[in-house]
Formats: structure tokens, C-alpha cells, sequence
């Protein structure tokens, strides 16, 4: 058991530096983060669609969902090949990609709200719903502005996330250090 507390407590405290580390970074460099996601996300579409086309073809059955596997994996590939055309193309399609993202998760739970009258706090979720969808029309109008906020807050929850990670990571160390050693 004491073994465990004392690998635990470094995880959790080395966790929190790297959390720290990026987090600064992130606030620090805001430009070249934004770069570094667009490029993740660029190859995270190639690879993605490579093997959603892989497997559209590795089946023998015909079905539809063979056919979706194939659309899927060609619009993948090509919305990861355009972000490698320059950064603001990369970073303008995340930034739509989260945008899109959030209108449709807006749609979704206002429907699921309104069409469930047994849902708990049914009406602060169809709220919750529309202003999400509203949020993704208003971002979609402005991308850039949209990652660029979503860049300051990831940096500052790294930041946030990385000091309560190292105080939790020393405090696991000092009751780690508490129990007696027993064989």
C-alpha cells in the first residue's frame, strides 16, 4: 500500500507540472498552440479518414453503412489534407469544426428536452439547449475570435488544473508518508 501512495502522489504531482508547463505555454505563445492544434487536428483527419476508407473497403457486404463509412472517410481525409495549406486554414477549420460541433449539441438537447416531458430540470436544459445553439451561430460568424477565447480558456484550466493537481499530489505525499511501513 505504501508503494502505491508513493507512486500516486508523483503521478499526480508530475500531472500537475505538465499541466502548469502547458497551460503557461498555451497563455504564453497563443499563436503557435493554435498552430500545434490545427496541425493535430489536420493529421487527426488524415488518419481518421484513411482508415474509415480502409474500412469501407475491407468489408465484402454491401450496406449502406459501407457507403457512409466511405463518404465519412473522403470528407475526413480532405478536411485534414486542406488544414496542412497553411495555418489559418487549419486553425479557421477547427474553430468551425468546434463551432459546428456545439450548434449541433445546441440542437440535440433542446430536442431531447422538449421531446422528454420526465426529463429533470426540463426547462434549464431546453435554456441550456437554445443558448448553445445560439453560442454556435454567433461563433460560427466569427472563427477566429471563437479559438481564440477557446485557446485563453484552455490555457488558464491547464494553469488552474496543474496547481490543484501539484497542492493534491503533495498532500497525497505527506499522508503517504504518514502510514507505517508494513511487510
Amino acid at each position: 500500500m505504501h508503494a502505491l501512495s508513493r507512486a500516486a502522489w508523483q503521478v499526480v504531482l508530475l500531472t500537475g507540472v505538465a499541466s502548469l508547463v502547458l497551460g503557461v505555454l498555451v497563455l504564453v505563445w497563443p499563436g503557435a498552440s493554435l498552430f500545434a492544434a490545427g496541425v493535430l487536428f489536420g493529421v487527426h483527419h488524415v488518419v481518421s479518414g484513411v482508415f474509415q476508407l480502409v474500412s469501407a473497403f475491407g468489408t465484402h457486404r454491401t450496406t449502406s453503412l459501407r457507403e457512409l463509412a466511405f463518404i465519412s472517410g473522403a470528407l475526413s481525409l480532405l478536411l485534414g489534407l486542406f488544414c496542412f495549406r497553411g495555418p489559418k486554414q487549419s486553425i479557421l477549420l477547427l474553430a468551425l469544426w468546434i463551432d459546428i460541433g456545439r450548434l449541433i449539441r445546441g440542437i440535440t438537447q433542446t430536442l431531447a428536452a422538449v421531446s422528454d416531458p420526465g426529463m429533470p430540470a426540463r426547462g434549464r436544459q431546453i435554456l441550456l439547449g437554445i443558448v448553445t445553439f445560439v453560442a454556435g451561430v454567433v461563433l460560427i460568424d466569427s472563427p477566429f475570435a471563437s479559438v481564440a477565447v477557446l485557446t485563453l480558456v484552455c490555457g488558464i484550466w491547464l494553469v488552474v488544473v496543474g496547481v490543484v493537481e501539484i497542492i493534491t499530489g503533495l498532500r497525497i505525499r505527506g499522508r503517504a508518508e504518514q502510514v507505517p511501513h508494513t511487510l
